[in-house]
């Protein structure tokens, strides 16, 4: 089976690769608006500690935009996808399915091949 080039994955940004954070921004996209961490905590199912790790990395590569302010005397953190992360994350899912396409190619291709290989009598995958 061939191996992705380079330029095949060059687009798989890794601030977006790891699962916890495309569930993050995922719920943001699903969601169309801020949401709060409260919510984004039950969406991902990610412990607090977890959930502000994976919110602060993507603050700082600007994917989204943290608010943190008062409602009353409670404290309300909310959470925005930014116009460039909006813009990142689908390239990154356009580039992911293009990727996974090709995987497909390959693994029906591979199959096509070793179905065709007799196996005492039988064929494989057949």
């Amino acid at each position: 089976m061939k191996q992705p080039s380079e330029t095949d994955t060059s687009a798989l940004e890794r601030i977006f690769h790891e699962p916890n954070r495309m569930a993050i921004l995922s719920a943001l996209c699903a969601a169309g608006e801020a949401l709060t961490f409260t919510e984004l905590k039950s969406l991902s199912g990610l412990t607090d500690g977890n959930l502000s790790r994976h919110l602060k990395a993507l603050d700082e590569a600007g994917v989204i935009r943290i608010r943190k302010f008062f409602v009353g005397v409670k404290p309300r953190t909310t959470v925005a996808l930014t116009d460039k992360g909006l813009k990142r994350f689908d390239e990154y899912l356009c580039a992911l399915s293009d990727v996974l396409r090709k995987a497909r190619q390959a693994v029906a291709t591979d199959r096509r091949k070793v179905a065709a290989i007799p196996i005492i009598g039988k064929r494989a995958f057949a």
